[in-house]
């Protein structure tokens, strides 16, 4: 089992690079936890720690947000809050980015579940005391 305490704002990018080192070979992270349990807030430190060149907001509206790197690779962010049928996520093309070999960064995957790929690392992340976040993996 995989755990971080992340205690401030300031320890984000330090608890990012963790969680990446302990697992060098997936690509596909799926993030769960209650609305303001800092996923958006956890994805953007892991970009930042990637070297994402571009800005990076919740893809909440467009589904997937396509950020690009310094060593001109790619990294997908999805925000499936808004999902209502699977079908949505295939019309998409959600398989060309989840085989691609980029890294994949999922919000709300609960809504796709039954398709997430058999390598998905699952990420809980929630609100501790005073404010920390708490991110496991199960």
């Amino acid at each position: 089992m995989f755990q971080l305490k992340i205690p401030s704002p300031a320890a984000l990018e330090d608890a990012a690079r963790k969680l990446l080192e302990a697992f060098p070979d997936n690509r596909i992270f799926a993030f769960y936890g209650e609305m303001g349990a800092g996923k958006t807030t956890f994805i953007k430190a892991l970009c930042r720690v990637l070297q994402v060149t571009d800005v990076t907001s919740s893809p909440s509206y467009g589904l997937i947000h396509e950020y690009r790197t310094k060593q001109d690779t790619s990294v997908y962010h999805f925000d499936f809050y808004r999902i209502e049928a699977v079908e949505e996520v295939f019309d998409i093309g959600y398989e060309e980015y989840m085989y691609s070999g980029d890294y994949c960064f999922m919000e709300w995957p609960e809504h796709v579940e039954a398709i997430l790929p058999e390598n998905t690392v699952r990420i809980v992340l929630s609100v501790g005391d005073n404010g920390a976040r708490d991110l496991h993996i199960p």
